[in-house]
């Protein structure tokens, strides 16, 4: 990552509002998936350098594909 300091844990959604992730460090995150009317909860560890990748993706929106939510907006559909 670059030199940044970032207070975790984060939270994106992508551009579609299909998927919403909570950055939990740098090298973790939470996925939340809408699948029709269900949704699908995943964790993932980066171990390798693509997956991490993903993450200062997220970190860094992308050009628009990943917008910043707040807390408040996850904890609404992750219950």
């Amino acid at each position: 990552m670059n030199n940044k300091v970032t207070d975790f844990p984060q939270y994106r959604m992508l551009s579609n509002g299909k998927s919403f992730y909570k950055i939990t460090d740098d090298r973790h995150f939470e996925e939340l998936n809408f699948v029709g009317k269900q949704i699908f909860r995943q964790a993932f560890t980066a171990s390798q350098y693509p997956e991490i990748l993903r993450i200062q993706d997220m970190l860094g929106g992308m050009d628009g594909i990943y917008l910043t939510v707040d807390e408040v907006r996850w904890n609404e559909i992750s219950l």
